[in-house]
């Protein structure tokens, strides 16, 4: 009885490291972690560099304060309204995630692009170094002079 507990034992572990190891899962793994670095240098390029010569032609305004109440009453800062336990609506928070927003797009299509370029530059250098067989439309040195495929003369 224990024989065949164990052994299932071992068939489930050997399932398991089927799947935990598999290409996909591994290279999703990989792309996690480096999507987190990414991030963290995608948040440090918008919040210090492209954010402060925004904030520098908005005049300073610090968009984190803009807000308005519910209400009659009305309140000279949001701390006083906070501390009143009004019903505040801060439209200043949302300005502010819309601008990160746009300027975190703009930083990714910029290295979005400068990526597919680089990518593209080799991608044709690679095509100038090979030619297509006309008869097996196998892929072959640009110097050869018959197709290793099949063996056909090519020009």
């Amino acid at each position: 009885m224990a024989l065949k507990k164990t052994g299932k034992l071992v068939e489930a572990w050997e399932d398991f490291k089927s799947f935990a190891l598999k290409d996909n899962v591994i290279s999703l793994a990989i792309g996690v972690i480096i999507g987190g670095a990414l991030k963290g240098l995608i948040d440090s390029l918008v919040n210090n560099v492209f954010t402060p010569p925004i904030g520098f032609l908005t005049a300073k305004i610090d968009f984190n304060q803009l807000f308005f109440t519910l209400g009659k009453t009305q309140y000279e800062t949001l701390a006083d309204a906070q501390a009143s336990n009004a019903v505040v609506i801060q439209y200043g928070l949302v300005l502010n995630a819309i601008i990160s927003f746009l300027i975190t797009a703009l930083v990714l299509f910029f290295i979005s692009k400068a990526v597919t370029k680089a990518t593209v530059k080799k991608e044709k250098e690679v095509a100038k170094t090979t030619k297509q067989c006309p008869f097996c439309m196998s892929e072959i040195d640009i110097k050869a002079k018959k197709c290793p495929f099949c063996t056909s003369s090519v020009k």
